[in-house]
Parts: structure tokens; sequence; C-alpha cells
């Protein structure tokens, strides 16, 4: 890593580190469609203007940033999102398009030239962590998300994504599947932080991703009837959360029998008084393995566990095993010999994009902390600066030949 692109990702860094944080937790809260949100969408598109790309909007609002003529010919994109989860980590997300802009910095200060458009991408909504959905911005403009289930999704406050995109300036009716943009896209390589400790096993900083877990997200509704919860008696009671509190056991039991993982962690629960007994109450399990078969057998247990209770089951999302392009991963090690190779049980935009045929990859950044969706998330700069290193060479190697040392 050189002086001039250290110094773009430093730069960079120190100008996200104070958008959505929390001041209590320290985590991050950049929910879709929000003033935060608002924010980083202009730091990219300042970023893209500082460097004369141009700027273009599909029709979900996900932000490309091109150098060259992508409607000339299919090009190569980098990126990643910006949001995060609920009191989430810095890295995930913002350190794929920081180091895409500074690994681009990279190859013109080298004097570089591209023979095919090169792209930088702000994935919208990425996290799901305000309507719910993961990955709504590349599932709707794939069509794997239909723009009025879209639309219809509604936040904690039962705030629409349609009133949400009107109070953001924005026309609801203008989203959908976006076969133009995709058209513009002829490989897509996403840099990530690892979300596990596969490289701190390894020992490596940086590593190829080989395919993604099957995973899917499922909204379950408990019955209860709303009483009294210092006057009526256990026998007369129906507490909505019971059923609720038993089905999470039930998910951890089925995730340890079939090897996989599975979570309910987020709930609602109505009426929601210290004094008042349920009378619904609301989990969504999130559930992966890297086995299909295995997967399905384990939210089945848990749908079974939670239909004993009389819960209503919507499957909120599913995305089946997500290979990476072979002859895209061979490039990549053909240039990162020493990288080893990862699977991955994080859902991400390359997988969206992946599951359309487009030729994807994914370059891992180690977690020291082996721990992410958390502000315990974390990277070390050495470690940042070699993803960028490495994201720099499997670039170099999809748009053309590097034609020079860099200027200092």
């Amino acid at each position: 890593m050189t002086s001039g692109s250290a110094r773009s990702f430093d730069r960079q860094w120190a100008e996200l580190a104070q958008i959505g944080r929390h001041a209590q937790t320290g985590g991050y809260r950049r929910y879709a469609l929000t003033r935060e949100d608002h924010e980083l969408r202009e730091w990219f598109a300042g970023e893209a203007s500082s460097r004369g790309l141009d700027l273009t909007l599909d029709r979900m609002g996900n932000q490309w940033a091109w150098w060259g003529d992508p409607d000339s010919t299919p090009g190569v994109v980098a990126g990643s999102h910006l949001d995060s989860v609920p009191d989430g980590g810095a890295y995930d997300g913002p350190l794929g398009v920081v180091s895409a802009f500074a690994a681009l910095d990279r190859l013109r200060n080298s004097g570089f030239r591209p023979q095919r458009p090169l792209g930088i991408v702000n994935f919208a909504d990425e996290e799901g962590a305000r309507f719910g959905v993961a990955c709504a911005g590349s599932r709707v403009i794939t069509g794997a998300l239909a723009p009025e289930r879209a639309l219809g999704l509604r936040d904690g406050d039962g705030v629409s994504m349609a009133d949400a995109l009107r109070s953001a300036g924005r026309e609801p009716e203008l989203i959908g599947p976006d076969p133009e943009a995709l058209r513009r896209v002829g490989a897509f390589v996403e840099l990530h932080v690892e979300q596990g400790r596969g490289l701190i096993d390894l020992d490596q900083p940086v590593a190829l991703g080989t395919d993604i877990w099957p995973h899917g997200r499922w909204r379950l509704t408990f019955p209860g009837e709303a009483n009294h919860a210092g006057t009526t008696r256990l026998d007369d009671r129906r507490d909505a959360m019971i059923g609720l509190a038993s089905t999470i056991l039930a998910a951890r039991s089925a995730a340890t029998t079939q090897g996989c993982v599975a979570t309910i962690g987020k709930t609602v629960i109505t009426p929601g008084g210290v004094n008042a007994i349920p009378s619904a109450a609301t989990g969504w399990l999130d559930a992966r393995g890297a086995d299909e078969a295995s997967l399905r057998r384990t939210v089945d247990e848990v749908t079974a566990a939670a239909a004993d209770w009389g819960a209503t089951v919507t499957e909120e999302s599913w995305t089946a095993t997500t290979r990476f392009d072979l002859d895209l991963l061979a490039r990549l090690r053909r240039v990162l010999p020493a990288a080893p190779l990862l699977g991955t049980g994080a859902g991400h935009d390359a997988g969206i994009l992946a599951g359309t045929g487009i030729p994807t990859g994914m370059i891992f950044v180690r977690n020291p902390t082996g721990i992410s969706h958390s502000p315990a998330e974390h990277a070390e700069r050495v470690d940042c600066l070699a993803g960028v290193d490495a994201l720099t060479a499997a670039l170099t190697e999809l748009v053309g030949p590097e034609t020079a040392g860099e200027r200092p």
C-alpha cells in the first residue's frame, strides 16, 4: 500500500466515523431513508464528484459512480453498502465502499487507464434494519423483491417504505426491476470485513469468498388475550409470550441438532405493558446453514413448534446456496495466490447479483474480534490497507493491465 492510497483511505474513514454513531453505545444507527442515510448518500455523491465520476441512480436508488461509460461496454464494479444494523459496527459495509474509492485512487495515481469501465456502488438498505428485508436495494432491481411488496413494508413505527420514500423526496411508483442498470455490470467484486473467526484461525489478513450459505427470515406471530397481570389466574391466561418463548428454545435445539444457526433476535410484544398479559407476540427467525437440506429441517422444526401455539408463520425472505463465479474466482486467485478460500453464513448484495448470473466475487478482510453486528466489530488499519491492495490487484486483473508506478 502506497502513501497516496493510505491517505485516501484514512481521510474517507475519518469523514464517515461520526455519521449515525450513537453516543451511548458507540454503535451505528444508519437506517434506510433517514437523515443519517441522506448524509451517507451525500458523502458518496461528493466522493464521486471530487473524482469526476459519473453518478447514476437506479430504480431503487442504489448509487453508482462510473469511471468510463458502462453503456458502451459492461464494466467491473466494486463497493458495498453504508447502512447498518441497530448499534452495528463501523466496518460492515462502509469498509467495502471506502476501499473501492481508495483502490480507484491508487489506479489513477499510477497512470492506469482501464480497458473496461470501472464502477463503485453503494447499495441501499442492505441490512434491512428499518423495513425488515435484507438486501432490499439489490433485491428490487434484480426482481427478487416485488416493488409492491417492498413499498408495503413497514418500520417499527408503522411507516411504510412508500411513505418513507416520499418523505425523502423520491417517487415510490418509480421503483422496480432495473435490467438496464444490471446490464452495465459485467462483474462485481465486493470487499467486506469478515463476520466470523475464519481469518483469525488462518492467521491471514484477507481471503477470497467461495459461497454464501442458504439463509432466510420468517415472521412468527403468536395470538393471545390481553389481561391484568396481577388479577388473572395462570389457568385463565392466554399469554402470547409463552408461545414465543417456547419457540425461541425450540429454535436453539433444532439448530444444534441440524448443525445450523437460528436466531430470534427481534420481537414485538403487544400491548407491551409491564403489568399486562401480551395479546400478541411477534418474533423474527433468522436461520442459516452450510447445507440447504439441514437448514430446511431446522426451519420446519421451528415453525412446527410455533404452530403448536397457534402462530401464523410468514416467510419474508429465502436465499438458496449462492456460489460465486468459478472463472472469476480463478482470475482472483491468479493475482492473490496467498489468499485462502472462505465460505460465509452472512448474506450480501454480492449474493443477490450472483443469483442473476452476473460474475461475482468477494474479498474478506480479517476481523480480530470475530464479532460483527456490534460496536466490537473491528479491523486493524494494516489489514484494511491489505484489503485495498487485494482489491486493487483484483480490479487491475479485471479491467486491464497497469501501466506505471504510482506517483507520490
